[in-house]
């Protein structure tokens, strides 16, 4: 259904909301706390800041954050794409195959 993408958006940030609502991605916000609680974050998403989420994605950790073990899709989004990116080559390297960089909440 989906392939891995690091740059372009391979589908719509109101895809991306439907798709999590159905339970089909995991939606991650990786904007660091002060972002999310300034502007909010999409609905449904979880709030991993890049700066955790070696640690939140890694299944032999006990901290690793459940929806992110389930195997479903992982869609990324940031303010503007660059950190989104970023995430994407991270949990590519660590094996994760069906990451996708929606780009930044500005965007939406």
């Amino acid at each position: 259904m989906f392939a891995f993408s690091q740059h372009k958006p391979s589908f719509s940030a109101a895809d991306a909301v439907k798709l999590q609502a159905a339970g089909e991605i995991t939606l991650v916000d990786i904007r660091e706390h002060g972002e999310v609680q300034s502007t909010g974050k999409a609905r449904g998403a979880i709030h991993l800041p890049l700066a955790t989420l070696r640690q939140k994605a890694d299944p032999a950790n006990s901290e690793c954050h459940p929806d992110l073990a389930c195997g479903k899709p992982v869609v990324l989004y940031c303010a503007s794409g660059g950190r989104a990116s970023m995430a994407a080559q991270l949990l590519g390297q660590m094996g994760y195959n069906n990451v996708h960089n929606i780009g930044g909440l500005t965007h939406w």
